[in-house]
């Protein structure tokens, strides 16, 4: 089980909190096997037991800093006037605590003027982040050191992940959930919630999932389901155009016009996804092959050639 810590500042926003902890406590929910643990649990944590929030409804939380290993995630909500114009500081252990979780291989995340706290701590020095659209300038000023990334939802750095505020928030934890647990996962949990799970952060890391649900159209969305949730199977597609209740002309032409992918070229890419996060965590490439469903390695290495040219 991972523990998701939230960090709670005086004024926080309840969205930025809520968005990102309902993504977590959703995924607690559906991602349990009978009999089996929840895959994540939920703290909260701030320096006095009870926290204002922007929005006036206080919010209880826990004095004392959990035992975190390196499975585990620290989110800092935003909070209104961040930056010079009155936002709180971080206090020494809070920010040391941030460091250190960070410095031991754990992740680290913010909503909106959250950034500002991992600047503070010093996690932005030298790496790409995000911010609300209005604090960027305020964010770049303050932490010159870091690589503001202007006009994007999210962005992810040496597990340093910042987010552009308020539901961008849900976003982010719906990409974190895609990484972990793959995207047939965030997928339901996105469904769950009611949300199309189709926004990304425009960063190379950004899920292929939530990078290609940026379109309205319900059929597409219906078959993206289908497909997230068995991209290791064979799918064949007369029996997605079935499914959806359209021809296979149809749905062909409707995939393409809202995702500029077909059908196949969309299952390749969650499998290629889904083996480099694999790979990356020491599978060797014959294994995350047959792991996503290829039969054997060949168009797991034809597929990552093309995509690294």
């Amino acid at each position: 089980m991972s523990e998701v810590v939230f960090l709670l500042v005086p004024k926080l926003h309840l969205l930025d909190l809520a968005g990102a902890a309902q993504v977590f406590s959703t995924a607690a929910d559906v991602l349990t096997r009978p009999g089996g643990s929840a895959p994540y649990r939920l703290r909260f944590v701030a320096d006095d037991p009870e926290v204002p929030t922007a929005q006036g409804l206080a919010v209880k939380a826990e004095t004392a800093w959990p035992r975190l290993g390196t499975d585990d995630l620290v989110m800092v909500p935003g909070w209104r006037s961040p930056g010079t114009a009155g936002g709180p500081r971080l206090s020494a252990s809070q920010a040391r605590n941030l460091f250190e979780h960070h410095r031991r291989g754990g992740t680290v995340a913010s909503v909106c003027s959250g950034a500002f706290a991992l600047g503070q701590a010093g996690l932005l020095d030298g790496r790409r982040c995000t911010t609300h659209h209005d604090l960027q300038e305020e964010l770049a000023r303050r932490f010159p050191d870091a690589a503001v990334i202007r006009d994007v939802l999210y962005t992810e750095d040496d597990r340093v992940i910042t987010s552009a505020g308020i539901a961008s928030g849900i976003d982010l934890a719906l990409h974190l959930v895609a990484v972990r647990h793959g995207p047939a996962a965030a997928a339901r949990v996105a469904r769950e919630m009611v949300v199309f799970a189709r926004r990304n952060g425009d960063e190379p890391q950004a899920s292929a999932m939530l990078r290609h649900r940026s379109h309205l159209s319900d059929t597409v969305h219906r078959v993206q389901d289908r497909i997230d949730a068995h991209f290791t199977e064979p799918l064949r597609l007369p029996d997605l155009a079935a499914a959806s209740g359209v021809s296979q002309r149809t749905l062909t032409r409707q995939f393409a016009e809202a995702t500029g992918l077909t059908p196949l070229r969309y299952q390749s890419l969650l499998r290629l996804e889904r083996a480099e996060h694999l790979i990356g965590h020491g599978a060797t490439v014959d294994a995350a092959a047959r792991a996503v469903g290829f039969a054997d390695a060949r168009m797991l290495r034809r597929l990552r050639a093309g995509a690294a040219a």
